[in-house]
């Protein structure tokens, strides 16, 4: 999977990627109250980070896990460890 570096260039995402990393496996829901931002734009941002293969998603029944990609690429790699 190609790294895609405009995935970090926006403060939320890079909220989100912080939040994901102290807690290591997150629901929609808290990421949203964490970030102070509706479940709507919180999903998208996390479609983003998704799509750059940054976060990866687990379905568990109604809720939906998010944790760090387990295959970042080097750049991607780099720039979460200075978060």
């Amino acid at each position: 999977m190609e790294f895609n570096l405009k995935a970090l260039a926006n403060r939320r995402r890079l909220a989100i990627i912080t939040f994901v990393k102290i807690k290591r496996e997150v629901t929609v829901g808290e990421i949203a109250e964490e970030i102070k931002l509706s479940f709507r734009s919180t999903s998208k941002h996390l479609g983003v980070l998704a799509a750059a293969g940054i976060l990866e998603k687990e379905q568990r029944s109604a809720q939906v896990y998010y944790s760090l990609g387990g295959n970042l690429s080097e750049p991607a790699r780099r720039i979460v460890a200075l978060l």
